[in-house]
């Protein structure tokens, strides 16, 4: 007994566009899938779909509460086919990437300060944490900043902040 699975020529196409372009194998898994979410959305094949459909898609994306990663992710899978192995530019024109919000990390208030200073074992210790707080580094925890943008900031504005946690 054989098992057998008959793949359609579009969706061979699709895995060899991207094996020829040396996807990760969970990408062409993810890539496959949308193409997959979408057709059976579309209810025919994603081969005849128009760039009115491509935006209803997406707007059913966002309304059914997909995620802005997910959402992109889709999107992304259903881009390629449209690109790659559909060549149909006009389609792959049509999608669009939301920008996920960048989420500012908190700021701590001067009691929440005293308090983690004071949780300083030694002197050594709290001139350490004073020195980094004064310096804003409390501020690129969480907001993907580069260190190097230490070099940037002014010896200067970095003293006048040690002082005033210091105080």
């Amino acid at each position: 007994m054989s098992d057998t699975t008959t793949v359609s020529p579009l969706r061979q196409r699709m895995l060899e566009d991207m094996a020829a372009r040396k996807l990760n194998p969970h990408t062409q898994r993810s890539h496959i899938s949308s193409c997959k979410r979408f057709a059976a959305w579309l209810k025919r094949s994603p081969d005849t779909a128009t760039a009115d459909e491509v935006r209803l898609f997406q707007l059913h994306l966002i309304e059914s509460g997909a995620s802005i990663c997910n959402r992109n992710r889709i999107m992304t899978g259903v881009r390629f086919l449209f690109r790659v192995t559909l060549r149909r530019h006009d389609l792959a024109a049509e999608v669009w990437h939301i920008k996920e919000p960048q989420m500012l990390p908190p700021v701590l208030s001067p009691e929440e300060v005293k308090r983690v200073l004071s949780m300083a074992t030694s002197l050594k210790a709290r001139a350490m944490l004073t020195l980094a707080y004064g310096c804003g580094l409390e501020r690129w925890y969480g907001s993907g900043q580069a260190i190097s943008t230490a070099s940037r900031r002014s010896s200067a504005s970095c003293s006048r902040r040690v002082a005033r946690t210091a105080m």
